[in-house]
């Protein structure tokens, strides 16, 4: 089982970029966008309904702002749009399909960087965030969440990371909460399961030479579920085209959807 994630920093740039004709080439079984800044009339063309798979959409109210969606070759048992929230949902964050006893999510955690007031949204939906989290850990279902958490979670995340300790994607607290989830939560980054290797990001900033140097933050993630921690076959970054500002994150799971 494929799935690719990808922070698309606007699914119609990206279509632009090339991203479709790369995407139709990958065999995915899921893929899962983040930051497609469109609204639904905006989805409308053939371009935006990749042959071969369901796909499903949440735009944010504001136009050109965040939105997720996920196309599945394999036709969901459900669909789960938003986290429950109205002050998250209204932004398009968050976006789940279920198939048999697996889930997979769309998730686009805020980003602090802009002002303080986006930094304590952004806690504010850490701290709603973990105990739903908690809960699916409890649950007998398997899931893969997808998606720009926003987080470098350690120093081999993020190539500046000692000048970084004070912004946001990089706080201790941040960190902390990452902390959490991967050591008393039961959930784990897929990637790291199989990938302990430096120099591995998946967003670089539009300033300076950063792409170039390959100055990055490893943001993207796969997080998965207890039962799925043995079942990571492949983790890598693409990085031969650009589509965005993020890298296209693709993991292989020995895992058989039915």
């Amino acid at each position: 089982m494929r799935i690719i994630s990808i922070n698309t920093n606007g699914i119609r740039a990206a279509e632009r970029k090339g991203f479709f004709p790369w995407l139709a080439k990958q065999d995915a079984d899921v893929v899962c966008i983040q930051e497609t800044k469109a609204q639904p009339e905006q989805l409308i063309a053939d371009a935006f309904r990749p042959n071969g798979y369901h796909c499903y959409y949440h735009s944010a109210e504001k136009k050109g702002y965040s939105g997720v969606a996920i196309y599945s070759k394999h036709h969901p048992d459900n669909v789960i749009v938003g986290m429950g929230f109205d002050d998250i949902d209204s932004e398009g964050r968050y976006l789940e399909i279920q198939i048999g006893k697996l889930s997979v999510i769309s998730l686009y955690l805020p980003s602090g960087s802009s002002k303080e007031e986006r930094q304590t949204f952004k806690y504010s939906v850490m701290d709603r965030f973990m105990p739903i989290l908690q809960e699916k850990a409890k649950s007998e279902r398997d899931f893969i969440i997808c998606g720009d958490w926003n987080i470098a979670h350690k120093e081999i995340d993020l190539k500046n990371w000692k000048a970084n300790q004070k912004n946001s994607g990089f706080l201790p607290e941040e960190r902390a909460w990452l902390d959490q989830l991967f050591t008393q939560e039961l959930w784990a980054d897929g990637f790291r399961s199989i990938n302990q290797e430096p120099d591995q990001y998946t967003w670089w900033s539009n300033r300076g030479q950063a792409w170039a140097k390959n100055v990055g933050w490893r943001i993207d993630y796969q997080v998965i579920s207890e039962h799925l921690q043995d079942k990571v076959l492949s983790a890598s970054i693409y990085k031969d085209e650009r589509f965005s500002d993020h890298a296209p994150l693709i993991m292989d799971y020995d895992y058989s959807l039915k």
